[in-house]
């Protein structure tokens, strides 16, 4: 009996140590005791395909449309590019023992009569790349760069044929280009773009082409990213993908697993200029439009506004009263262009066209392209606190010249002895032709010095009001603070290029 006891006096106090436990830890933990379990959610979970999976019906289907390009490039002889190559053997008597090393034979230093100096005889150079057939009469895709100073186009086919093809167009700014082959009796298997709109990072792609000259190459991966910018040029939305492309490979397709070209590869990002893994194609949506375009007209056709622009930062929404930092904020050039017919004026922050958003410049030069010339659109801008709508008839951008700009001659010596801005860290003189203020010295340890104001700028205006002394940049300022913005607006030129730069208001 008393055993009986002491067993049960046991248990009671292992149950009540169990429960003083469970209940110090409950306190410890929330403060109230529950026998109830966390309820967690559900981890992610994809059902992996059952079916055997390869690339090779892809492949097979698809490698007849896809070729190699071989490209002519004359180079002028060593005579006609003057002394570049010149060496003092060009001078050799004709009688000199060494002449004999210079001449090919048939002159007086070798059987036959005059010599020529091989090194002054006109030479070709050969680039290679690749392409795609788009259409069963002959027309092949390829890159503007694969083709870009060439003579002579040579199509070789994936059995090992070879055409000539002419050179139908090319359009610099997207990098592309369009060959023809003429056969009236070939009919050529080709392929499609796809629109590249639904494809997903993560997708698997296949890409064909010629690197290194080894035609008819494969490689597979996967869809990196999408609206890559690479600085290429202004209308740069570039598929990244990690199937591997090298040298070679330029101007060949990107396939998705039904065999339709999703990009064109262009590029690459290696600092050993073999692949590492990225590789740049250009978005089939964009091509097919170039293509067509090329094909229709023998060059693209695109709207233009004429503005130059720059993105809207967080200061700079700041000064201009913007809620969100998107858009593009204008500079417009000295020449008469479409924007400034229509009324925009520099400063203007263009939010929308037609009434769809911009949210920064690089989808405002897209969206504005996309346009054939002489389209009549609707700018949205945003000026002196408000948003205005500007009707514009769009220009042509296809007959701008694109020579490159003058150089920059600088900013104009100032005639007058500098004096400080005070609190921003700039020392400033009227310019000589009373065109704005130039700064002449900036603090290095300034605002304005992080955000790159340099000596030899001239500030233009300060909030959109045009200053040509010390004291309108002051008023300008006073005026923007008085009306609560935390930052001034500088426009700034130095030479013949215009920016905009937001410095937070100070006392001065």
């Amino acid at each position: 009996m008393r055993n009986q006891a002491n067993s049960k006096k046991t248990r009671r106090g292992v149950l009540a140590g169990v429960l003083a436990a469970g209940v110090a830890g409950s306190v410890l933990v929330g403060g109230m005791v529950s026998n109830t379990a966390p309820v967690l959610a559900e981890p992610v979970k994809v059902e992996a395909p059952v079916e055997n999976f390869g690339f090779a019906d892809v492949v097979e289907k698809v490698s007849p449309a896809v070729v190699s390009v071989r490209v002519t490039q004359d180079i002028a002889p060593a005579a006609d590019r003057r002394s570049e190559l010149a060496t003092p053997f060009d001078n050799l008597p004709e009688d000199h023992p060494l002449r004999r090393f210079f001449d090919v034979p048939g002159g007086p230093g070798g059987p036959g009569g005059p010599g020529v100096n091989p090194r002054r005889e006109p030479r070709n150079a050969m680039g290679q790349g690749s392409g795609f057939f788009i259409s069963d009469d002959g027309y092949v895709v390829t890159n503007n760069h694969v083709v870009e100073g060439g003579s002579k186009y040579t199509v070789v086919m994936d059995d090992g044929t070879e055409f000539d093809a002419k050179l139908i167009g090319t359009d610099p700014r997207t990098d592309l280009a369009l060959l023809k082959i003429d056969d009236a009796d070939r009919t050529f298997t080709y392929v499609e773009f796809d629109s590249d709109d639904a494809v997903r990072v993560g997708e698997w792609v296949v890409a064909v082409g010629n690197p290194f000259g080894l035609g008819g190459s494969v490689t597979a991966g996967i869809v990196s990213a999408r609206g890559r910018d690479i600085g290429a040029g202004p209308y740069d939305d570039f598929l990244q993908i990690d199937a591997a492309v090298n040298r070679g490979n330029s101007g060949g397709p990107a396939f998705n697993l039904n065999g339709e070209v999703i990009g064109v590869n262009t590029a690459i990002f290696s600092p050993s200029g073999g692949n590492v893994g990225i590789a740049f194609a250009i978005p089939a949506s964009v091509a097919k439009d170039v293509i067509q375009s090329l094909r229709d007209n023998g060059n693209v056709q695109r709207g233009w506004l004429g503005v130059q622009i720059g993105p809207v930062t967080e200061d700079i929404a700041e000064a201009v009263g913007l809620a969100d930092d998107k858009g593009a904020i204008v500079t417009l050039p000295d020449t008469e262009t479409p924007a400034s017919k229509a009324g925009i004026q520099t400063g203007d922050v263009i939010t929308a066209v037609n009434g769809e958003t911009v949210e920064g410049p690089r989808e405002l030069s897209r969206k504005v392209a996309n346009f054939r010339p002489g389209t009549d659109v609707e700018i949205t801008v945003w000026r002196s606190g408000e948003a205005q709508d500007i009707p514009v008839t769009l220009g042509n951008l296809a007959s701008l010249d694109e020579a490159a700009s003058a150089d920059n001659q600088g900013a104009p010596r100032p005639s007058v002895d500098p004096s400080s801005l005070s609190g921003y860290g700039l020392t400033l003189t009227p310019s000589e032709d009373g065109d704005g203020v130039v700064v002449t010295d900036v603090d290095p340890d300034s605002t304005a010095a992080d955000r790159g104001v340099q000596p030899g700028d001239v500030i233009i205006a300060v909030n959109g009001k045009e200053v040509t002394s010390q004291k309108e940049v002051r008023d300008a300022i006073s005026e923007a603070s008085e009306a609560g913005r935390k930052a001034a607006l500088f426009q700034l030129r130095n030479g013949d290029q215009n920016r905009f730069v937001a410095l937070p208001i100070a006392k001065s």
